[in-house]
């Protein structure tokens, strides 16, 4: 057979294989389905636990198992994935109602991991077992072929509650994202009821029921007045504060206890937070801490902050809902699969989406047992009528060759070939007219059948079918009545699994921090030249000056409120707060310039280093490889952002000093090919930031500016130069942009 070799644009193909990438994601792995508020690795996981029968009431089997079970029937896509949805579906902190009944480590609130699915257990919930599996053998949903096709697995599973809004939701698709609250059961299940009682009802109306996300952590609704916009479209912010009691400790003390926390904080932002506490303090941003320690267990969170006496309580709760994540937003995006496409919802759209389902499995249901019900019914009705005529049909299997001979006399009245006792009993028999199951039913009938209390109970059990029919038949017929069936069901399911409400609503005011105020003092700014910063009072520096001017790099006064410029070589100006230093003992190592600024000492050097407040007072001199140079007033590095550029740089230049202005009168360019040019500060002109500058000097091919210096009329400088002592005013003076005189060496 020759190659068939299909031309086509190859940017039409990337963009429909991307979009049926795109839509495998959304659809088969990272959405839930609005129906049952699973993702297929849910459900998938669910149902294969279902299928091994490892039920509630049932001992544990390893997880392992399930995973590999799993993977190698309905999911495919790896074993971490299917450990990972097992795992989230089993832990009470992450979901309102948990679905999977884990047995071992599991990991825990503070971000801890589960242990390796080798080492765990797990069976379904009870809840899980009744209200999520029940009735599959009933035809209640759609089956499809698995991966293979060696399999069958339901398209959605039977969930008889609106799990979507229950246990929330949250996945990351292609250009698309969900992010649903927990809310809780009972609540739910009263605005299901309402909406089933009233379509027409409004979102306003059904918060009556539902006052808000109810998150497993607990915490604090901040933002009451929001929810409504939430649940009318389906996306907003919800603003979360963690619950903050206050005790009384030894000593006159005061301990802040925080017992519960934003649902947004668990897993590793525990220990974040922890650290940001611990922040303010080294920070200085607080002196009121004197201790902090989690004191959390399985009984529940606990997070002891010990505060000075004169602390200011209130103050120091409202810095923590501002600076840590004690107060914290959760976005929501209420994202579902319906009608097979992802779709924002609000909470009338969900419930509205999950009673509909209701009624559809509910009508599969009845119909699945209504006709379950009209068999047994012909088939008891069948054995009735022959138990009224037993000595007849008796006779007939006596007289009869084989059984098709018997059946055909059954069902059709045929005679031929069977012999009769009687003229009357051929008669009798050629009147038979059974169905071909009643038939079937009496061939296969026991002697023990015929005794007088076993045909009473046919009888009642007959009576009993008559009344199931009747019942499903209502129920098909009867909107009114499929409702109430599916309402009792709910009722059930609330009675045995409701729990109070964790999350408390309200309408807070926002946190107000009145920060401190630092006495504003003079403090020594250091800097080695490794990069390490800190601070010094000036009574210590001033004991220590001569080793801190040869062991530091720079070394000049600041205040304590205000800022260092750091200028580079790439023409950048980074601020760094002086409070964000370190303040201590000379001999305090200190930290790199890198963690408390924007500074990269990987692609940048710093080529100056200044007082924001001193940079005020003068005007600053730039000087660059290329020797460009100017003048900028020093008032305009006086920023808010961390990082500015401090001038523009042609391409492949860069800066090679940076000076504040203020006695020199010469300034003296030096080049790598030894050329000195000499000439008045003056000369150089004033320009803004954004600018590039005047050239300084003429370079010859492949020369550059090496260094720059500064000197003063009438006072002598020198500078070491080719091993000997160069003094810079005996240079001959020349004007900018000139050339400069060649210094031998």
């Amino acid at each position: 057979m020759e190659d068939r070799i299909i031309k086509t644009e190859y940017s039409d193909v990337m963009q429909k294989s991307y979009i049926d990438y795109a839509m495998s994601v959304i659809i088969a792995r990272a959405l839930p389905d609005a129906r049952d508020g699973l993702k297929p690795v849910q459900r998938r996981t669910l149902y294969d636990m279902h299928e091994l029968g490892i039920r509630y009431d049932r001992p544990y089997r390893k997880s392992a198992r399930i995973v590999g079970d799993t993977m190698g029937k309905y999911h495919p896509h790896g074993d971490s994935s299917i450990y990972e949805a097992l795992v989230v579906m089993s832990q009470d902190f992450k979901k309102g109602l948990p679905l999977i009944d884990g047995h071992g480590n599991f990991g825990n609130i503070e971000g801890d991991g589960a242990a390796a699915m080798r080492y765990t257990e797990a069976r379904l919930e009870q809840i899980t077992q009744e209200a999520f599996l029940a009735d599959l053998d009933k035809d209640v949903v759609d089956f499809i072929p698995n991966f293979d096709e060696t399999e069958r697995e339901p398209s959605v599973l039977p969930v008889k509650i609106p799990n979507l809004l229950v246990n929330g939701s949250e996945g990351i698709a292609v250009g698309m994202a969900t992010n649903i609250p927990p809310h809780n059961l009972a609540e739910i299940i009263d605005a299901t009821k309402a909406y089933m009682l009233d379509e027409n009802i409004t979102t306003r109306e059904l918060m009556r029921y539902v006052k808000g996300p109810d998150f497993p952590t607990g915490g604090i609704v901040i933002n009451q007045d929001d929810l409504l916009e939430i649940y009318e479209t389906g996306m907003g912010k919800v603003r979360l504060r963690g619950k903050v009691e206050v005790e009384k400790a030894k000593g006159g003390k005061t301990n802040l206890v925080i017992t519960e926390i934003p649902y947004t904080m668990i897993g590793a932002n525990i220990g974040k937070f922890l650290m940001d506490v611990a922040a303010l303090a080294e920070t200085k941003k607080t002196q009121d801490i004197v201790d902090i320690t989690n004191q959390s267990s399985k009984e529940g969170i606990r997070i002891v902050i010990e505060l000075r006496k004169d602390a200011d309580v209130e103050n120091f709760k409202n810095m923590l809902y501002k600076k840590t994540r004690l107060e914290d937003t959760f976005g929501v995006n209420m994202l579902a699969i319906s009608d097979g496409r992802p779709e924002t919802m609000g909470l009338k759209a969900i419930i509205r989406e999950s009673v509909s389902f209701q009624y559809e499995v509910a009508g599969r249901k009845y119909r699945n047992l209504l006709a379950k019900e009209l068999e047994r019914k012909e088939i008891q009705e069948g054995l009735i009528k022959a138990c009224n005529v037993i000595d007849l049909i008796i006779e007939i299997l006596r007289g009869s060759k084989d059984r098709a001979m018997a059946k055909a006399c059954l069902v059709e009245g045929k005679t031929d070939g069977i012999r009769f006792k009687s003229r009357e009993s051929r008669v009798m028999a050629s009147q038979l007219m059974f169905t071909e199951k009643q038939a079937t039913a009496i061939l296969e009938m026991r002697l023990y059948k015929l005794i007088g209390l076993e045909i009473e109970a046919l009888i009642n059990e007959h009576e009993d079918t008559m009344a199931n029919i009747y019942r499903y038949e209502d129920i098909l017929a009867r909107r009114d009545s499929m409702a109430q069936v599916i309402i009792n069901e709910l009722d059930e399911i609330k009675e045995k699994y409701k729990r109070k409400r964790r999350t408390q609503i309200t309408n807070a005011e926002e946190a107000v921090y009145v920060e401190k105020k630092v006495e504003e003092m003079d403090i020594v700014f250091l800097m080695d030249r490794f990069g390490y910063a800190r601070t010094i009072d000036t009574a210590t520096y001033e004991r220590n000056k001569e080793a801190a001017d040869v062991e530091s790099r720079y070394a000049f006064v600041c205040k304590n409120t205000g800022k260092v410029c750091l200028f580079t070589n790439t023409g950048q100006l980074h601020t760094v707060k002086a409070m964000d230093l370190p303040f201590g003992k000379f001999r305090d190592k200190g930290v790199p310039v890198d963690n408390v600024s924007n500074f990269d000492s990987a692609k940048e050097s710093i080529v100056y280093a200044a007082s924001q407040s001193d940079l005020n007072l003068y005007r600053v001199i730039f000087a660059t490889r290329q020797a460009m140079l100017k003048v900028v007033d020093g008032g305009e590095f006086d920023v808010a952002k961390r990082t500015v550029a401090a001038t523009k740089l042609s391409d492949g230049d860069e800066v090679v000093s940076v000076t504040a202005f203020k006695e020199q009168r010469n300034i003296i360019l030096q080049t790598k090919a030894g050329y000195f040019l000499r000439f008045p500060v003056e000369e150089i002109p004033e320009k803004k930031k954004g600018a590039i500058g005047v050239r300084g000097m003429k370079l010859t091919a492949k020369d550059e500016i090496e260094a720059v210096h500064y000197s003063q009329n009438a006072v002598d400088q020198t500078i070491e130069y080719g091993g000997r002592t160069l003094e810079l005013n005996k240079i001959k003076p020349g004007h900018r942009d000139s050339k400069g005189v060649k210094i031998r060496i």
